[in-house]
């Protein structure tokens, strides 16, 4: 269950503006569940938890069990929320250090002449005994004509084909249900396709088979993660309050010229959440002159980096701190008395996870008697459940505060500029 906790915006927000824009953001809400809202057209993200495709996600898991058991290395090929969701799932259960599974890596979300370069020169290296890695590639992207990802493919899809008899059955793609360059591949060349729903956009899809085939080969339980999603979306249907007290609190910060929200958390496990969050707030919200700028930071590391500025900058901040309720994982300080010329046998027999909650108690504190608002998201643990949980929350809340801002949270006319800009200087008609 996700909590909300707002009490360190107290000294900022009188009762009778939240009041307001409760009311606000009830409308806003009606307006949804009535699929009066702009962009109603692309609530399928909703629909696809009212209804959940049991065998969808049963064909995923088992097709992700039969790759996990070939594959050395399974290349995500996507850019925006074709990879940013299911990075963010990824980086946040699977281990750090050593890999569950085939090891994930991800092309086509940027165009980097020397990452592309050696990713190819990676994939083409042979083990210890002479033999060639094992390669799997799900390329993701509705269109298909994504340049970004478009023209990763292509070198990797290429090597592929030049590698392997049977890379036609290693290469998946996850495109809409017609129409668009990825799907005339498919057809030429035989892949698996997976569908990615008409109504659902990119920054959405997360718990479609966008995300949900890499984080099954990854080798997290995509049923659990899709259906602590099913239980925040009829949790929230019951009593969407938790949600709507953070959009009217958001809400209000945006109007008394708020520009920034540092979305935040001391588990650094969580950075590609954020990372998720950063996109599917700021291609939302970011139109008609509108919108917080979602910046991220990852504590305690950048409290000695950005802190400074959180702290004494500008006033124009705000700031959303992602907590996790219980520990990660158990790890004390060692408790010995030879140990104790580092000055910190204060700390001795203490959790590694209480000092962190200490810090970032003591940061919240700070941060709100330097002037800043400070929101708090709580999820009791870091797993599946809780996860799935999370991302509905967003994707809700999203879509509620954004429709307070009366605009359509749902589509990104501002990324068009500059794929027109840049086609024309290639020369492309």
């Amino acid at each position: 269950m996700i909590t909300v906790d707002l009490k360190r915006t107290n000294k900022i927000i009188s009762e009778h503006q939240l009041e307001k824009a409760l009311s606000l953001a009830g409308t806003a809400k009606e307006q949804i569940a009535n699929r009066t809202c702009k962009g109603s057209e692309w609530l399928g993200w909703q629909t696809i938890l009212e209804t959940p495709n049991d065998a969808e996600l049963d064909e995923i898991a088992s097709h992700a069990t039969r790759i996990r058991e070939e594959a050395d290395i399974f290349i995500v090929c996507g850019i925006g929320g074709s990879y940013t969701g299911a990075m963010a799932v990824i980086q946040a259960l699977n281990p750090v250090f050593k890999n569950n599974g085939p090891e994930i890596l991800f092309a086509g979300h940027h165009m980097g002449s020397k990452y592309l370069k050696e990713l190819l020169e990676y994939i083409d290296e042979e083990d210890e005994h002479g033999n060639k890695k094992s390669v799997y590639v799900n390329v993701i992207s509705k269109s298909g004509s994504t340049l970004e990802t478009a023209l990763a493919f292509r070198f990797i899809r290429h090597w592929m084909h030049k590698t392997y008899d049977d890379a036609t059955d290693r290469i998946i793609a996850t495109t809409g249900k017609e129409g668009g360059v990825l799907n005339k591949i498919v057809e030429e060349e035989g892949y698996k396709k997976y569908i990615i729903p008409d109504d659902v956009g990119g920054r959405f899809s997360v718990l479609t088979p966008v995300g949900l085939l890499p984080v099954a080969v990854a080798g997290i339980d995509i049923q659990t993660l899709f259906y602590g999603a099913v239980s925040q979306y009829k949790l929230t249907e019951e009593d969407p309050q938790q949600t709507l007290l953070y959009a009217a609190t958001r809400y209000v910060l945006h109007q008394k010229k708020y520009a920034i929200d540092v979305l935040s958390t001391f588990e650094p496990g969580l950075n590609g959440m954020i990372a998720w969050m950063q996109q599917l707030l700021g291609e939302s919200e970011g139109k008609e002159g509108k919108g917080l700028y979602p910046a991220s930071a990852g504590y305690s590391t950048d409290l000695h980096s950005i802190g400074q500025l959180i702290q004494d900058g500008q006033r124009n901040i705000l700031e959303t701190m992602i907590e996790v309720r219980s520990p990660v994982a158990a790890l004390k300080v060692p408790e010995a008395k030879e140990l104790d010329s580092d000055s910190l046998g204060y700390l001795a027999g203490k959790s590694m996870h209480e000092i962190n909650k200490s810090a970032q108690e003591g940061t919240a504190e700070a941060h709100e008697d330097g002037g800043v608002p400070v929101l708090k998201i709580v999820l009791d643990r870091l797993n599946a459940q809780h996860l799935g949980e999370l991302i509905y929350f967003y994707e809700y809340l999203t879509a509620v505060y954004v429709t307070m801002l009366d605009v359509n949270p749902f589509n990104q006319p501002g990324v068009e500029s500059y794929k027109q800009a840049m086609y024309r200087l290639l020369g492309k008609d």
